[in-house]
């Protein structure tokens, strides 16, 4: 391209070109070399100050979490191009009155783009993967936002971004039928509206940390000011961001009228379980660590959130819906006792003595393991049954997450022992079939009157092995 078209494309448009324009007038001469070697060593500067920086945040965040750890990442990979924007443009302004500084001009567009964007990671890093776990979500938000600044940065070297801006202005329609907002008005407000709720985000994550290492307040008052803060930070943030692009809020009422409607008939469920939600932390009926029963399931709650309780066990975890800790029977075994009982019943022959029975089930239940010594364990003579004498083992256990099937499965494989070593027996039924009359004859060989029918009748229990 000789100079003659450069000029005429900078007449049809002012901004077009401007930075290549003085980068092609200035190349070969001496303020070139010059531009390059103070561009050079500004970034050399920038190297060990970045570096410094960067070893003290790794400093800071050793030993932090996993969420912490991933953010600073991005934050430490923003030092050098921070340090190199600040010093080439401290260059640029020094040496503009002395040199042309085209080359220091056009190496600002990318320092500036790259740390706005590191940093731009860190504020979506530490809000998106606080749960410890990367999501696909985070990954395609950084892939985009990557994409519309380097974008946005060919664009403002080639001139054309503000030729884009007048084009978006141009395109406009109407909002609730009164308001007429442009397509650049929409983008800005979408902008304002990501960077407001990240900020709001990130802002109740830092909220969040504080408030869960205190340890003046209750976990479930820390829940529910976390929960809070953080909606309220939303909302904020959103009415925030469309009164700074200038949409006026009334525009609003109509979408709020049929999301309110929408709650009322579609979204019952899920309002009763956040509803549910905030009854369970206020009224601490239950509470974070606490060993409950509900329905089928025990275990310990290691959650409380916005839909669902998590309940944790040796099987896994449940997620419980709120609204039936609220609306159903749940048995909450730290309420005033973290320990949970464990009983099995068995029956002994009606021909053992009651006392040395009674004896040998709490000698069965000792050295069982996962059972506490205090409460100590007891036996209990429950009742007489058809078929022997009904007798009851428990014990207590402290961590009822882990199951109590285990504990059960030992206590009966003692109880079995300790009744073989002493010849105590464990009854069961037997039937015997009781031929009568001429079928008795039959089968003995020894004659009878005359009958016709038979009798099934249950005889009485055998003591023999154990079933």
């Amino acid at each position: 391209m000789n100079p003659n078209s450069l000029t005429e494309l900078h007449v049809s448009h002012p901004a077009f070109g401007r930075m290549l324009d003085d980068l092609i007038r200035d190349a070969g001469g001496p303020g070139f070399i010059w531009q390059l070697v103070v561009l050079a060593a500004s970034l050399a500067v920038a190297w060990p100050l970045a570096r410094l920086v960067v070893k003290r945040l790794e400093a800071r965040y050793d030993g932090s979490s996993f969420a912490l750890r991933f953010a600073a990442a991005s934050l430490e990979r923003a030092m050098f191009p921070l340090f190199g924007w600040l010093l080439v443009t401290v260059a640029r302004f020094g040496l503009e009155q002395l040199m042309s500084v085209s080359v220091l001009r056009l190496a600002l567009v990318p320092l500036f783009g790259i740390t706005f964007l590191y940093f731009a990671f860190y504020i979506l890093r530490r809000v998106m993967s606080g749960s410890g776990q990367l999501h696909g979500m985070l990954l395609l938000v950084e892939k985009v936002l990557t994409t519309l600044v380097w974008a946005a940065m060919a664009l403002y070297v080639l001139g054309l971004l503000w030729d884009v801006v007048g084009w978006m202005e141009s395109v406009r329609f109407s909002v609730g039928g009164k308001q007429k907002i442009s397509l650049a008005d929409t983008l800005v407000a979408m902008v304002w509206i990501l960077l407001t709720v990240l900020v709001a985000m990130w802002f109740g994550s830092w909220l969040e940390e504080r408030l869960m290492r205190s340890t003046a307040l209750d976990s479930n008052l820390k829940v529910v000011l976390t929960r809070l803060s953080k909606a309220l930070l939303l909302l904020v943030s959103l009415l925030l961001s469309l009164s700074l692009v200038g949409i006026d809020l009334t525009v609003l009422s109509v979408f709020g009228g049929a999301l309110g409607v929408g709650l009322g008939l579609g979204l019952q469920k899920i309002a009763s379980n956040y509803i549910s939600g905030f009854i369970i932390l206020l009224d601490r009926s239950v509470k974070l660590g606490d060993q409950i029963t509900v329905d089928k399931y025990t275990g310990i709650v290691s959650q409380i959130r916005t839909r669902y309780t998590v309940v944790r066990n040796g099987d896994g975890e449940t997620l419980v819906p709120n609204e039936q800790l609220v609306a159903q029977a749940v048995q909450n075994h730290s309420f005033s006792n973290t320990n949970v009982r464990v009983a099995t019943r068995v029956q002994a022959d009606y021909a053992s003595d009651p006392e040395t029975v009674l004896a040998l089930l709490v000698a069965a239940a000792q050295g069982v393991p996962r059972l506490l010594a205090e409460p100590a364990p007891a036996a209990f003579l429950v009742a007489f049954a058809d078929n022997g004498i009904e007798y009851e083992l428990a014990g207590y256990i402290a961590d009822p997450q882990n199951g109590k099937l285990g504990v059960q499965s030992a206590l009966n494989r003692a109880i079995w022992r300790k009744f073989r070593e002493h010849g105590v027996s464990i009854p069961y039924p037997q039937r015997e079939v009781r031929m009568l009359g001429q079928a008795a004859a039959q089968a003995g060989g020894q004659g009878a009157e005359a009958a016709d029918r038979t009798l099934l009748a249950d005889s009485a229990p055998r003591e023999g092995g154990a079933a």
